[in-house]
C-alpha cells in the first residue's frame, strides 16, 4: 500500500496532521506528497514535510507543457487534477494498492478492512450520502448538492493495480489533464463528477459502505457521532475510521451546525482540529500560491484563466504564460480588451 495527498504550502498544516495521523494507524503504509507549488527562497521545505517519505513537485509529474498546462487551473482544481498523474506514475512503478487521502482528512482508526476490500475490488469509492433524508432542507443541502458535484468524495480513493485499476486510472487522469475545472454548468466538478461514471464505465468497483468512512458535514444529517466509555468515537455505531475536515477555517462551520443535532462530538471534533492545526502552523502567513502570479509577481486574474484554457491559438503563442518578462499574454489581454 502506497497512500499519497497533493497540496499548495497554504495547506502544509493540514496535509501534517494527515500525515501524523495516519502514521499512528498504519506506521507501515509510505506516505508520499504532491507538492503543487514552489517553495520560495529559504522555505524549510525538508523540514516542514518531514512527515511524508517523498515528496513529488507537480512540475516533476511528466505532464506534457506543463507551465501553459498549469495556467488554466486555480488552486484547488490544480491539486486536484495532478491526482490523476500521480496515481498512474505509482501504480506504473509497480505499487500494488494505492490510496489517496485529501490534505484535509485527519485519520482516528486504522482502515482495517482497505486491503482485504482491495481484494474483491479495483477501485474503492465513498459516497457522500449512505441514506436518502427526510427534510427538506437536508435533501437540497445533502442529495441535490451530491447531484450538483458528485455522488462520490474523492477525498478518498484507491485503487488496485490490476487491469481494471490501471484501465480506470487511465481513463480518469486523461479526463483530469483536459478539464479538470469548477464548472458545475458543463456538468464538471474538478476530478470528482467524472467519477460518477466510474461505476458503470468499469468492471470491480467497490462502493465503501461503512459510516466512519470519510464522515463530513455533508453526511452529518444522516451519522451520529458517539464517544464510548472507553474514549473511542463511533459513527451510527461503527469506528470513525477518517474525518474529512472541508473547508475549516478555525471558526465554526453552518453545516456542522445545522446537523451536529444535540450531539457535542462534531463540535469537539472541530476544535481538536483547530488545535492540530496550531500544533502544525508554520510562519503567520504562508507562501502565496507560487502559481498563482506573474513572473513580476503580479497576481492572475480568474478571467485571464479561463480564457486561455478556451483558447488554443494563446495556448500556442504563449506556451509558458507565466512569463511575462516580453510582456507576454499579460500585455496581449490589456491590448486586446479580450474579456472572459
Amino acid at each position: 500500500m502506497i497512500c499519497f495527498t497533493s497540496f499548495a504550502l497554504n495547506y502544509l498544516p493540514r496535509a501534517r496532521v494527515l500525515a501524523e495521523t495516519l502514521r499512528a494507524a498504519h506506521p507501515g503504509w509510505p506516505l508520499w506528497a504532491v507538492l503543487v507549488d514552489r517553495p520560495p527562497p529559504g522555505f524549510p521545505l525538508a523540514a516542514a514535510t518531514a512527515g511524508f517519505d517523498r515528496v513529488i513537485a507537480a512540475a516533476d509529474l511528466g505532464i506534457p507543457q506543463f507551465r501553459g498546462w498549469m495556467f488554466r487551473h486555480d488552486l484547488v482544481e490544480a491539486c486536484t487534477a495532478v491526482k490523476g498523474a500521480m496515481l498512474c506514475r505509482l501504480l506504473a512503478a509497480g505499487a500494488e494498492r494505492v490510496l489517496y487521502l485529501d490534505p484535509d482528512i485527519a485519520v482516528f482508526h486504522p482502515l482495517a478492512t482497505l486491503e482485504e476490500r482491495l481484494t474483491r475490488a479495483s477501485v474503492l469509492l465513498t459516497p457522500h450520502q449512505l441514506a436518502p433524508n427526510d427534510a427538506p432542507g437536508a435533501i437540497a443541502d445533502n442529495e441535490a448538492a451530491a447531484l450538483r458535484y458528485g455522488v462520490f468524495n474523492l477525498g478518498f480513493l484507491a485503487v488496485r493495480n490490476d487491469a481494471a485499476g490501471r484501465a480506470f486510472a487511465g481513463w480518469w487522469a486523461a479526463r483530469l489533464h483536459e478539464a479538470c475545472f469548477d464548472a458545475p454548468e458543463r456538468g464538471l466538478f474538478t476530478d470528482q463528477k467524472y467519477c460518477d461514471l466510474a461505476p458503470a464505465l468499469f468492471p470491480r468497483v467497490g462502493i465503501v459502505r461503512d459510516p466512519g468512512w470519510n464522515v463530513a458535514s455533508w453526511n452529518l444529517s444522516r451519522r451520529t457521532l458517539a464517544v464510548t466509555a472507553d474514549g473511542r468515537i463511533t459513527a451510527n455505531g461503527a469506528p470513525l475510521t477518517f474525518y474529512h475536515f472541508s473547508k475549516h477555517g478555525g471558526a465554526g462551520d453552518a453545516m456542522t451546525d445545522r446537523y451536529a443535532g444535540t450531539s457535542h462530538v462534531p463540535h469537539e471534533l472541530w476544535r481538536w482540529y483547530a488545535r492540530r492545526l496550531a500544533a502544525h502552523a508554520g510562519p503567520p502567513d504562508p507562501p502565496a500560491w507560487h502559481y498563482g502570479r506573474y513572473s513580476d509577481g503580479t497576481p492572475i486574474p480568474p478571467a485571464a484563466r479561463r480564457l486561455y484554457r478556451r483558447r488554443p491559438d494563446l495556448m500556442a503563442r504563449f506556451p509558458d504564460p507565466f512569463d511575462v518578462s516580453a510582456g507576454g499574454i499579460r500585455d496581449w489581454l490589456a491590448a486586446s480588451g479580450a474579456r472572459d
